[in-house]
């Protein structure tokens, strides 16, 4: 382990707040979304008087798992629409590990759906399985299109599994999850087409031409347009590309007012860059220094083709900006002392609180972990940092098999005095982040004050 320490310790640098802006509380999100859920299934019991025979039972199991699949898709849309409030109360990590989760929900259900509706009208038309989904599909309306939305939502399921979704290129996978908003459009056609309780009930009606409606309101609105509506303002353009270390290079970006953009150390942005190779596709970069009142950087390795081709920007490249997002950020903080963990290019988000968060000398620490030196980030500014805020770096260096786990309970609390009072942010592979986390759970750090995020999304 490589400790560099500071020859001397000096004021904090005066960090102006934020103004306060609208966080939505995860637990709040969660509620709101289980009272939907619980409505939902209320709105079938209000119109079903009774259930008898295994025909009905199935027929009825098949209503409420459609209910359950159309109501939960509208969901996970709005968690992914972008929507700040969302994005900066409960992160976008967490948002994604929700909608991943979510869409294993839905797909299970909307199959659950067709397979319990099907066999329920078979059992009450006496015919088999094969004849009645023939029947289904080509005579009652917008099932064949339902048909068409549950083989959309499959195979978005499939491209996501664990297993598939690190070898597709993040452009693929990205664009392959547009199709869900086809399968959403095509599946509320045909719930309103043939839903009981849409047909009997104009509440649930409304109810339901309300939830699909302000879902898409806020995708055009937070996905679409304003984005359009800050490049308009903000004009953003790149002006220069520096090589930090092999495979890795900061971007600096200027535009008009960017003090208004309100962004955070710890945040980040999806970028689209206007070239003919980038425009199509935006990717999340954290700032990788605190935001200025004329310019910003992201710090980018080369990990395909997308981040390889930043490598080539030119100066003037125009530029849209989606954000900010993230709840990396010190808003939140409850500790006095700070303690920032980073492993490989997650430095980024880090060394933009490293040289911002509010800390006494002393109060600020850095671990830093790399499989090289070639690999260390901004090795000179930390140190500068470090020096300049009387606060306390440490290197990480080398292979796993030549310096062990770095991130035991044990070592963790050798390294940092009273680690259980610490405010800790985490960033860096999510294997690495996991260890870390589930170390300093382990060392005795509150839940609460362990912050991490990460772009695996």
């Amino acid at each position: 382990m490589t400790t560099t320490l500071p020859d001397a310790a000096v004021t904090t640098g005066h960090v102006q707040a934020p103004r306060r802006r609208v966080r939505a509380r995860p637990e709040a999100v969660l509620a709101l979304i289980a009272a939907g859920a619980v409505a939902v299934i209320g709105m079938w019991w209000a119109n079903t008087p009774g259930v008898a025979g295994p025909d009905d039972w199935l027929t009825n199991a098949g209503r409420v798992t459609g209910l359950l699949a159309g109501y939960a898709i509208a969901v996970l849309l709005a968690l992914m629409a972008r929507v700040p409030a969302l994005e900066r109360g409960v992160g976008s990590d967490r948002l994604a590990r929700w909608h991943s989760t979510g869409g294993r929900y839905v797909v299970g259900l909307a199959v659950a759906h067709t397979l319990l509706t099907i066999w329920g009208y078979a059992l009450t038309d006496r015919t088999d399985v094969v004849s009645e989904t023939v029947t289904l599909n080509l005579t009652y309306p917008d099932v064949l299109k339902a048909t068409v939305a549950l083989l959309l939502l499959v195979g978005v399921g499939v491209v996501s599994a664990r297993r598939i979704r690190p070898k597709l290129r993040y452009e693929t996978w990205f664009h392959l999850h547009f199709y869900t908003y086809l399968a959403a459009w095509l599946a509320f056609g045909h719930q309103l087409a043939t839903g009981a309780e849409f047909a009997v009930a104009p509440l649930a009606r409304t109810s339901w031409y309300v939830l699909y409606l302000g879902v898409a309101a806020l995708i055009v609105w937070y996905r679409f347009l304003t984005p359009l509506r800050l490049a308009v303002r903000h004009r953003l353009r790149v002006s220069r590309v520096v090589p930090e270390t092999p495979g890795v290079v900061s971007v600096y970006v200027t535009g008009r007012r960017l003090d208004r953009l309100r962004a955070e150390p710890g945040q980040f942005f999806r970028w689209r860059f206007l070239t003919r190779d980038l425009w199509w596709s935006p990717n999340p970069y954290s700032l990788s220094a605190p935001p200025g009142t004329g310019e910003l950087r992201i710090t980018v390795k080369d990990l395909g083709d997308q981040s390889r081709s930043l490598t080539r920007l030119r100066p003037g490249t125009r530029v849209v900006a989606e954000g900010p997002y993230g709840a990396l950020t010190v808003r939140a903080r409850r500790a006095r002392k700070v303690l920032l963990v980073a492993g490989g290019v997650g430095i980024t988000p880090l060394r933009a609180l490293f040289e911002s968060a509010p800390a006494a000398p002393g109060d600020l620490t850095l671990l830093y972990r790399a499989r090289s030196t070639d690999d260390l980030v901004f090795r000179g500014e930390l140190e500068e940092i470090a020096a300049a805020r009387g606060a306390t770096l440490h290197y990480c260096v080398g292979a796993r098999t030549a310096v062990g786990d770095p991130f035991t309970p044990a070592a963790l609390t050798g390294l940092v005095a009273d680690l259980p009072g610490h405010e800790v942010y985490v960033c860096g592979p999510a294997e690495m982040t996991r260890a870390v986390i589930t170390a300093l759970r382990a060392a005795g750090v509150p839940h609460r004050r362990i912050h991490h995020e990460s772009f695996e999304f």
